[in-house]
């Protein structure tokens, strides 16, 4: 996400639009100018706490005495792939645990009929690196991320073909965890076995569990539109928001929210047309992010739940090709609600440009 386009507005940038930059910056891509490019967008102050923040992001912007805002975030590789394994494990590299698995592995979940980490993406693909992301590493199966879907069936996989009588499937599955144990006894201390055993037997609860969790038809038409559903813009994302509220009330510990692929599968990555771009992606998350706090906070809930709000890099202040910004590892913008963090708060800053 481009922080001196959303989140953390440079004056000093905008006077100087179009001139050479003072000194070089790191680049990703070859086709860069060491040119200042200003944002085209307007920042205005939200809140008793005065939070600048840009047009892009209008629902979001006021809840800016419920969030807190870091200027001062930095990563260690400017390439997606890497960025991302090291923001969600610490790692460059993938095969570490990602941080939902940690928690798993370290609190449990609340609720046993229901995974500890869920994943909800956008049904429409996967973005870069996949399924690594939310990948549990060398802890047990268990604590991977579980995809539940936003619209069509929840739960990959989870219901049998038709064709299965009932009492088959009973006796099937009866006659499976037999051998399972059966086989475990034989083989002890076999984790990934135990793993996949208890994964099973988590599949046959959440048959009940996971339907009439993500069930929203008992949500109110007023809490349906402030999250966007009404709204075929904001409609995907607003309905895995509330999807979270809802798996994060069932007693689900770790829920990760991936953004559109629209207007590609790496809609923040702005490379040209950086105007165009962010005037396309954030319509379709403010409205539900901003509604995801909103509901928390008039549930009460906000205490005892952290939201964090983040891409991996940031954006450089130069141009690439005149209208984009290539990857900046050095300094991006991150937004964390509820938890304790203080609200209203903006820590830490980036230089003048």
């Amino acid at each position: 996400v481009s922080q001196m386009d959303v989140f953390d507005p440079k004056p000093e940038l905008t006077r100087q639009n179009g001139k050479p930059h003072p000194n070089e910056v790191e680049t990703f891509q070859l086709n860069n100018k060491n040119i200042l490019m200003g944002s085209p967008f307007q920042f205005q102050h939200y809140g008793e706490s005065g939070v600048e923040l840009s047009e892009l992001i209008p629902r979001i912007a006021s809840m800016a005495d419920d969030f807190c805002l870091v200027r001062s975030m930095y990563t260690f590789h400017n390439n997606h792939p890497q960025a991302i394994h090291l923001f969600q494990s610490g790692r460059i590299f993938p095969g570490f645990p990602a941080i939902g698995s940690w928690i798993g592995y370290a609190l449990g979940s609340e609720n046993q009929d229901l995974p500890c980490y869920i994943v909800l993406r956008d049904p429409a693909g996967y973005a870069t690196s996949g399924k690594l992301v939310w990948d549990n590493g060398w802890l047990p199966d268990m604590y991977a991320g579980t995809e539940f879907s936003s619209s069509g069936t929840p739960v990959h996989h989870l219901h049998p073909p038709e064709s299965v009588l009932p009492v088959a499937r009973r006796n099937s599955l009866r006659l499976l965890d037999e051998l399972n144990r059966g086989h475990l006894r034989d083989h002890q201390g076999d984790f990934e076995l135990e793993a996949r055993i208890q994964n099973y037997e988590l599949a046959a609860k959440m048959q009940l569990e996971a339907t009439d969790v993500l069930d929203i038809s008992r949500e109110t038409a007023a809490t349906k539109t402030m999250y966007g559903l009404d709204n075929e813009i904001t409609a995907g994302y607003g309905m895995r928001c509330l999807l979270a509220r809802r798996l994060v009330e069932a007693g689900v510990r770790f829920i990760q929210i991936f953004p559109p692929l629209q207007p590609s599968y790496q809609p923040w990555d702005n490379h040209g047309n950086i105007a165009g771009g962010l005037r396309t992606i954030c319509p379709r998350v403010d409205t539900g992010s901003a509604a995801l706090i909103q509901d928390l906070k008039h549930r009460g809930m906000l205490d005892d739940v952290i939201v964090v709000w983040s891409g991996e890099f940031g954006r450089l202040p130069i141009t690439e090709g005149g209208d984009g910004r290539d990857h900046n590892r050095h300094a991006y913008s991150l937004l964390v609600a509820g938890g304790g963090f203080r609200p209203g708060l903006v820590y830490g800053a980036t230089d003048d440009f």
